[in-house]
């Protein structure tokens, strides 16, 4: 093999060497800063990875919101009419944060079972849902595993 090819071949090598490490890490990257969607349905069945972030939406549900001593922490229940996750989030919640209201937290899961929010983001206006909260409470309703809605008195 001729000099002039030899080096031809080891720069392609190192090129494609190059182009692949790149690539390698580019996905690293972006696997490290995936944040995935779970209804309380998927997190009571333990779908939800304790410890990585993540995203959890439903329904505040009625009565379940008790402000700790410290006056910025706030423990809340979100449910999908199927099960409920306790929310334990530590900051100023949205002017639109009430009972009842449809909300997507991010965060992680602890060992307890409790979501700690980084992030708790509330609905527009009273026609807007997030979309991952509408999904996983017409799956529930169409699973038949939800109780009644909010306005709702008959099973």
């Amino acid at each position: 093999m001729h000099p002039k090819r030899k080096k031809r071949l080891y720069l392609i090598v190192l090129m494609v060497a190059g182009i692949g490490i790149g690539i390698g890490l580019a996905l690293n990257a972006f696997n490290d800063n995936l944040m995935f969607f779970y209804s309380p349905s998927e997190v009571v069945a333990g779908e939800a990875p304790a410890g990585h972030p993540i995203r959890v939406g439903g329904l505040v549900t009625t009565g379940s919101v008790k402000r700790q001593e410290n006056g910025l922490t706030v423990r809340f229940d979100v449910t999908d009419n199927a099960e409920s996750v306790t929310v334990e989030y530590t900051g100023i919640l949205p002017d639109l944060f009430r009972e009842g209201q449809g909300i997507v937290a991010r965060g992680k899961l602890d060992t307890d079972g409790v979501f700690v929010a980084e992030e708790v983001l509330a609905k527009h206006d009273e026609n807007y849902m997030p979309p991952e909260v509408a999904d996983s409470l017409k799956t529930a309703h169409q699973e038949g595993v939800g109780g009644t809605t909010q306005g709702d008195t008959t099973q």
